[in-house]
């Protein structure tokens, strides 16, 4: 490459432009392009991206769809007995009712009401080269979900938070639809515990669904029978909960303890990370062979077997023969003590078929049930139930039919510019808080919106070579974690065997690190402006609280980095 050659009398390069460049005229920060804005979903994905939206942008119209009658996505629609997460409130594992109703507070704190259009279901989402938007098809339903009216919108930026646990299916197990009896779902259960009182129920499932819902049947049903097989762990952050309770079962916090809580932020703050810090102190466990791995072996059995004494014939059954962490580690606080009870059993052989009046195992047992709960999981192929169509006619439906390939879990294919991802493919965790892993994706996901506003870009996709790139990692790193021994998991599409399409390729701390630092050069840029120059976006010269009289303009002084003093 040559030195460039610069006009003397007006410091130009020289032959570098076929037409003039003028100036644009706004101050470099006034977020000068408006954008549309929309995010499908309001669940923790919705909220925490409209948050950051409202935030760290202007000059944006943002919209919120959701199909529902309120925000809360997984915490609206999930709703059985026992429901309960790893978060905290009046319990240890909060119950789902209050991690809805924290959802609707914050949702409310932050009056994102301005944003939320409910009872719209997306229905098809196109993009259009010559305008270089998203056009989004919605049904409008009535509270009841029925379908009412069609409106379509556009938008510059689209965000995906649909999440993959609403998506709900019967499993296919042979017979059941002949089933005469009470059928339920354990994602669409519209009633309570008590409902089932002096009724035979059968619970399908050894996920955390159906750990939560034996203890919660337990005290009322006449005898409930559960089929699977899985690790028990020992509870999340147990150190600090046997602190708490000794039996390691769910604490319920005391009044003083809330008030402590509320009244000293240090010492909420110090609980918090304690918990957090213990959970990311866990991921040795998911390597194959590892000593942390063999170490949760012991700890669980040894657990399991105390816990289930006074039926120790459970336990041969019960204890799988898998890795611990292959399947999601469940922690299930009063499941194993449910086991124990006079009126539950467990039955770990496999179902061969459902009759019009019970269950069928493979090896013959028969039982006769009124009420059948399934808590078999969900769709977690991540394929859209819509089309989602890019450029050159590209649908997502299709890309994705086998194995869904993307970028760092926010970015599709070079086919979906401006089409951004939150809780998609291989963005769950084996460890840690799946929350701050949302959070930095929305970090992530707002920054580049805010560089296309910025930067006068109206066109950003990801590079296909970053995608193969990305995958061929993935592929690399899970051959030698727990993920990749036989057992039937959603991590893995529910398959025994096959490509990890749910968990992301490292710990939690590792995958919040990959997307604090984006790398914009792996994109591909299409400008908004009409002129060559590519540093139009510079504006006019001026900063806005310069150009307008009004704000800081001595801003720096309160973003001083104060380097620690070396001793």
């Amino acid at each position: 490459m040559g030195s460039l050659a610069i006009d003397p009398t007006t410091g130009a390069p020289v032959g570098i432009t076929t037409s003039p460049f003028e100036l644009e005229d706004y101050p470099i920060d006034s977020a000068h392009r408006n954008l549309k804005i929309a995010m499908i979903g309001s669940g923790f994905s919705g909220i925490i991206a409209g948050i950051r939206i409202d935030q760290r942008l202007r000059n944006v119209d943002l919209a919120i769809y959701e199909k529902n009658n309120s925000v809360g996505g997984t915490w609206l629609e999930n709703h059985y007995p026992g429901l309960a997460c790893d978060h905290n409130w009046s319990h240890f594992y909060a119950p789902g009712g209050e991690i809805l109703q924290y959802l609707k507070d914050v949702a409310s704190k932050y009056k994102l009401e301005r944003f939320l259009r409910f009872r719209h279901k997306l229905v098809k989402a196109q993009w259009n080269d010559k305008t270089s938007q998203w056009h989004l098809s919605f049904e409008l339903l009535n509270e009841q979900g029925e379908k009412i009216g069609e409106k379509e919108e556009v938008a510059d930026a689209v965000i995906q938070g649909m999440g993959g646990l609403s998506r709900w299916d019967w499993p296919k197990i042979p017979g059941l639809e002949n089933f005469k009896g009470e059928k339920i779902h354990s994602a669409d259960y519209q009633g309570v515990a008590e409902d089932q009182a002096g009724k035979r129920v059968a619970v399908i499932g050894s996920g955390s669904s159906a750990i939560q819902l034996v203890p919660a049947l337990q005290p009322h049903a006449q005898r409930v029978t559960n089929y699977g097989s899985t690790w028990i762990a020992e509870p999340f952050v147990s150190s600090k909960l046997k602190e708490l309770q000794a039996d390691g079962n769910n604490h319920k916090f005391s009044e003083e303890m809330k008030k402590q809580f509320a009244d000293d932020k240090e010492a909420y703050h110090t609980f918090r990370h304690t918990m957090e810090a213990e959970l990311n102190s866990v991921h040795g466990v998911t390597i194959k062979g590892s000593d942390f791995q063999n170490g949760a072996v012991a700890e669980f059995t040894k657990s399991m077997h105390r816990k289930l004494a006074k039926k120790p014939e459970i336990l041969k059954t019960l204890v799988p023969t898998f890795p611990v962490a292959c399947r999601r580690l469940t922690p299930g606080p009063g499941y194993l003590e449910a086991l124990v009870e006079e009126n539950v059993d467990f039955v770990p052989s496999g179902i061969s078929r459902v009759t019009e009046t019970g269950i069928e195992t493979v090896d013959g047992d028969k039982r006769e049930f009124d009420t059948i709960v399934c808590a078999t999981g969900f769709d977690t192929s991540y394929r859209p139930r819509i089309p989602i169509i890019g450029r050159n006619g590209t649908n997502v439906q299709d890309e994705w039919a086998d194995i869904p390939t993307h970028y760092l879990s926010v970015a599709i294919g070079a086919d979906f510019p401006n089409y951004w991802v939150m809780n998609g493919p291989n963005s769950s965790l084996g460890s840690g808080s799946l929350l701050v892993l949302f959070e930095r994706e929305a970090d992530y996901i707002v920054s580049a919106i805010a560089k296309m506003q910025r930067e006068n870009i109206k066109e950003m996709s990801i590079k296909k070579g970053a995608v193969e790139d990305f995958m061929e990692y993935i592929a690399s790193y899970f051959p030698k974690t727990v993920y990749s021994q036989k057992c039937r998991s959603w991590y893995k599409k529910g398959l025994e065997l096959g490509p990890v399409v749910a968990l992301w390729p490292g710990s939690c701390l590792h995958a919040i690190t990959a997307l604090k630092n984006p790398r914009w050069e792996d994109y591909d840029y299409v400008s908004s402006s009409k002129q060559k120059n590519r540093m139009g976006w510079l504006g006019n010269g001026w900063s806005v609280p310069e150009a307008s009289g009004t704000g800081d303009s001595a801003f720096y002084l309160n973003e001083i980095d104060h380097p620690a003093i070396p001793q």
